[in-house]
């Protein structure tokens, strides 16, 4: 039996931690076909994925860790992930997700070196046995990248109600020609991010991070 829509939306998180067992291509391929019904300014459907399982994951990752040890920094970004000063209240809520899963880790503020160690696992997609990688036109404008969102939260509740997690990572916008060049992207396509998926590794400390959310009330006005 299905789950609900509201216990899907209920379950779904960033998972950090996956197990290495395979996501058949078929599930993939279906809940991405599926999630072709996302919304869309103007039915553009501005959206690109490309998708890595079995021995492309395997090249990916060792071609990722060559390149990694080259620079671990990685490459110039084309697109900055926040906005340069950014202000309350949103700072606060990127501070505290960022100490809360650094608690749950063990790791402290002053220790830069594991900081930085745990931040490459998501350029091996914390473990994660299938991802993909999701681009868009580099002539589209904000809209069609909230449509890019829209479908990619649709492919991520199809693929927890099909029993997968999932973690989207604007972490790799730290890699955008590697990725390019692997995936064969064409020029005029840009990364925007990357979706590890795979079964959850519930006994990892950081998978316990539910992160704390904004009030209805201060998300929320109702006009009178």
């Amino acid at each position: 039996m299905s789950q609900s829509v509201t216990d899907t939306v209920a379950k779904r998180k960033s998972t950090r931690a996956f197990l290495p067992d395979p996501v058949p291509d078929a599930v993939i391929r279906e809940v991405l076909e599926k999630a072709l019904r996302a919304p869309s300014g103007g039915n553009v459907q501005p959206w690109h994925l490309y998708v890595l399982t079995g021995s492309s994951m395997k090249r990916f990752r060792a071609d990722l860790e060559m390149k990694m040890e080259e620079n671990p920094l990685g490459e110039e970004p084309q697109y900055a992930v926040y906005p340069e000063g950014l202000i309350e209240p949103y700072r606060t809520y990127r501070y505290n997700v960022g100490e809360e899963m650094y608690a749950l880790l063990g790791i402290n503020r002053d220790e830069k070196l594991k900081r930085l160690e745990w931040l490459q696992n998501n350029y091996r997609f914390f473990g994660a046995p299938a991802a993909a990688f999701c681009f868009i036109d580099r002539s589209m404008g904000p809209p069609q990248w909230s449509d890019l969102g829209m479908y990619l939260q649709t492919a991520m509740l199809l693929l927890e109600e099909a029993g997968y997690a999932t973690c989207a990572q604007e972490a790799w916008s730290r890699w955008p020609d590697f990725v390019s060049g692997f995936v064969g992207a064409p020029e005029e396509q840009v990364l925007f991010c990357g979706l590890a998926i795979g079964k959850e590794d519930t006994s990892a400390a950081v998978n316990q991070l539910r992160t704390t959310r904004a009030s209805f009330q201060d998300a929320v006005t109702f006009v009178s």
